[in-house]
């Protein structure tokens, strides 16, 4: 019998008391409800309504550079204090009322907007996210969980070595300041995990809040913003365009430990390699939206693009140089067939040296054995120097850049030329291309990671 009299007493107690409690509640809100007008704000004529505001941010994320968004999923908090609202506990022993979302409708509540929110869905499953509790005071608590895409204008000079502060920009949508005023509450802003957020590119540095005040025509408003600091990880980046596009660089300059004459090989080694570059660049962009201005790392691709360029015009110019050396022109042609004749007449009878024209009598003798070789009783010219030679016999020594022949290093090349020789190109091309790049490297690296 003991056990089924606990039970029945038991029972009673869980019904009497909850039944108590509500039939409380209900007289509560009846009566405050009775001849309340949801339409007006609180001491309307009288001051302004104080509104603090705190959010709790559940996660952040994704960043989007493109679209120059990122979502924002928080819990948006707002209290106030309504004189209508009073009620008295002592009776009822409850000095907080927390109801459901059916209430939130049959008060009135702050018309708070998002200013740079591109789109916001309230959460509704299982229920509306919505939260109102009223104290015995007047004070009200409204809370309610949002998902926001709100707008970021990423400044992307330093991409991908940038930072930026997105910012959180709510306000009244119709009453001014001299109607509501917003203030930060203590501890305003609450964080959750930050492994749990989705910032899959960027560095969640820290968060800031202000107040502001925005003139309209409409009128002066509170204007209350939470700035998210934010700083890119380069890691991506690094690996799918930096280090290629170092090593397609470095790719280029095997060319030039190729021998000149191998064109099918150093020919086929540049075209690849711009066309890599030139892949590289089109897929570095798809991660960026149409800007006008150059980022970091168009100026990195570009310079390794000018490179790589570089490398097959060097190659360019040897060959160029190289087959004009060897197939000088017919007028020289000529003049060369013509000074093969003379040649055999000169070995045997020395003063035609003063009947030949101006050019050949200035040319001094005893330059003649080095560029030629004895065959049978006659002096052939090598055919390499044939160009050069009668270009410096005609008065033309040193007129270009590139001289192949020895002697025009004397003269013209004192007044201010640079004498290179065409044939150790590849030579200067070893040491000038990585010595370049090494210093653009470290000059393009200090300046956007240090200063």
């Amino acid at each position: 019998i003991k056990p089924f009299s606990y039970h029945h007493d038991m029972t009673v107690n869980q019904m009497l008391v909850p039944r108590s409690h509500q039939e409380d509640a209900t007289l509560v809100l009846n009566n405050l409800l009775r001849e309340y007008d949801k339409t007006l704000r609180p001491d309307i004529g009288v001051k302004p309504t104080v509104i603090d505001v705190g959010i709790y941010i559940n996660s952040i994320g994704p960043v989007s550079s493109i679209d120059m968004e990122y979502q924002i999923d928080i819990i948006f908090a707002q209290t106030w204090v309504d004189t209508r609202l009073r009620y008295n506990s002592s009776s009822t022993n409850m000095p907080i009322l927390t109801l459901n979302s059916n209430m939130v409708g049959l008060i009135w509540l702050p018309d708070t907007i998002f200013r740079n929110s591109k789109n916001a869905d309230s959460h509704w499953i299982t229920t509306p996210n919505q939260l109102l509790r009223i104290r015995n005071n007047g004070s009200i608590l409204y809370t309610l969980r949002m998902t926001i895409n709100a707008e970021c204008q990423l400044q992307l000079h330093n991409f991908p070595m940038d930072e930026h502060s997105c910012p959180l920009i709510f306000s009244s949508y119709g009453y001014p300041r001299d109607e509501i005023l917003y203030k930060w509450g203590r501890s305003s802003v609450a964080t959750s995990d930050q492994k749990y957020w989705r910032l899959y590119q960027f560095d969640f540095m820290g968060l800031r809040n202000t107040t502001d005040v925005l003139t309209t025509t409409a009128g002066e408003y509170v204007l209350m913003t939470l700035y998210f600091d934010l700083s890119r990880r380069m890691g991506y980046f690094t690996i799918q365009t930096y280090i290629p596009c170092i090593l397609t660089v470095v790719l280029s300059w095997v060319s030039f430990w190729i021998k000149s004459d191998a064109t099918p090989a150093r020919t086929a080694l540049g075209i690849t390699t711009v066309l890599t570059m030139t892949t590289l660049s089109t897929v570095a962009r798809n991660s960026l939206p149409r800007v006008s201005y150059v980022t970091a790392m168009d100026l990195f691709v570009t310079v390794c693009f000018l490179f790589v360029f570089a490398a097959m015009i060097e190659y360019a110019m040897l060959n160029y140089y190289s087959h004009s050396v060897r197939q000088p022109p017919p007028k020289t042609r000529r003049m060369v067939s013509l000074w093969k004749f003379l040649t055999p007449l000169m070995s045997r009878w020395h003063p035609v040296r003063s009947s030949l024209p101006p050019a050949y009598s200035t040319f001094n003798m005893a330059h003649i054995r080095r560029p030629m070789m004895p065959m049978g009783n006659s002096f052939f010219w090598n055919d390499y120097e044939d160009n050069c030679l009668y270009e410096c016999l005609d008065g033309k020594d040193c007129t270009s850049f590139f001289c192949c022949y020895e002697e025009c290093k004397e003269g013209g090349w004192r007044k201010g030329r640079v004498h290179v020789k065409i044939r150790e190109l590849d030579s200067y091309s070893r040491v000038f291309f990585p010595t370049s790049f090494l210093l653009f490297n470290i000059v393009y690296w200090v300046s956007y990671l240090c200063l």
